[in-house]
């Protein structure tokens, strides 16, 4: 039986592809970035991993690849920045605002998939050499740090846990085992293996806690990107509109698709697995906290979840899932950013 999300999402496919475990590729400090000089009709990436955007003239751009004369705008992220659901890198967020809703700049694609916070930042950190002068930075952003602020505690640490944070604790485990192994060849010891992977049932509940980690590390966070981008640079924050945030009724390919992907999914329901900070009133609080803090470090902030709402219709199809857009929906959120923080 034939997918709805391979009839209505195609491009999916070569995201599957893309985001293959089995090619994962590790890197110090940032754990994992992008395939480099990755090749395909629907997604490419520069040297470095970072995904291509495009201009108004056909100009192409990428913080490792080739980079335009004069100043450039950057939008940091996660996977929604990066631009999963995207039928081609013109139609990211990045290019989409490039290409049509503020072209006077080039937009530069900071996207990070599977990327919290921390990682958004020392993206940042590592590459800002490579760069010319930034007029803008816009971090969209807000899912995936609530989402890995809800793994156990003893995965957080002083940074926050990551997405597949369990595979790095587990080998370095590994390599802690071999060594008291050793040792207890000599002492006589025998050596116990920790638990390193969590599973469903050690999520914290304790959401009002996840919220507030959450915002205190986006917010630490953001203060580091305010240093770092300088007085020349504005700085905003972008809570970035998902699905169940946004609005209670779907358009009749969101529903399909939200409703196969529940299905075949091999780790649950959405509502099983992100239930618990999906609700509007969790985002709501979680916006405001981000708001407060932003006003105290005078970095501008933008909640876009009723933005946008306010701009779509039930017959608008703009999610290929709960988190990333389609072709369309890039282009209605690229134009409703660009509105909203008055750029050209």
């Amino acid at each position: 039986m034939k997918l709805h999300r391979d009839e209505l999402t195609p491009q999916m496919q070569e995201y599957a592809r893309f985001d293959d475990r089995g090619e994962a590729r590790y890197l110090p400090y940032l754990m994992y970035f992008h395939r480099a000089e990755y090749r395909s009709s629907v997604i490419n990436t520069d040297r470095a991993g970072f995904r291509v955007s495009h201009g108004p003239n056909g100009e192409r751009a990428s913080a490792a690849g080739r980079l335009p004369a004069g100043p450039v705008r950057l939008v940091s992220g996660s996977s929604t920045v990066l631009g999963i659901g995207a039928t081609s890198d013109a139609t990211t967020l990045a290019s989409q605002l490039w290409r049509k809703h503020a072209p006077s700049v080039p937009w530069l694609n900071f996207g990070g998939r599977c990327y919290n916070s921390t990682q958004e930042l020392l993206l940042f950190t590592l590459y800002r050499h490579l760069l010319p002068e930034i007029e803008e930075i816009v971090v969209f952003s807000g899912l995936n740090d609530l989402t890995v602020g809800r793994l156990p505690e003893w995965q957080q640490g002083d940074h926050g846990a990551f997405w597949f944070c369990g595979e790095y604790f587990d080998a370095m485990e590994e390599l802690r085992e071999g060594n008291r192994k050793a040792a207890g060849k000599l002492l006589g010891r025998r050596a116990e293996r920790r638990r390193t992977i969590s599973t469903h049932d050690d999520v914290r509940r304790d959401i009002p806690s996840v919220v507030d980690s959450a915002a205190d590390l986006t917010l630490r966070h953001l203060d580091s990107w305010r240093r770092l981008a300088g007085p020349a640079a504005r700085l905003t924050y972008v809570l970035q509109p998902m699905a169940l945030w946004m609005r209670d009724r779907h358009a009749p390919q969101e529903r399909l698709l939200f409703d196969e992907i529940d299905r075949i999914s091999k780790l649950g329901t959405w509502e099983a697995l992100y239930g618990d900070i999906s609700r509007k009133e969790v985002a709501q609080v979680f916006s405001e906290k981000l708001r407060t803090g932003c006003e105290k470090l005078g970095i501008r902030y933008v909640d876009l979840n009723p933005v946008v709402a306010e701009a779509v219709t039930e017959r608008d199809w703009i999610f290929v899932d709960r988190a990333h857009y389609t072709d369309h929906g890039y282009d209605l959120v690229a134009r409703v950013l660009a509105e909203t923080l008055g750029l050209s």
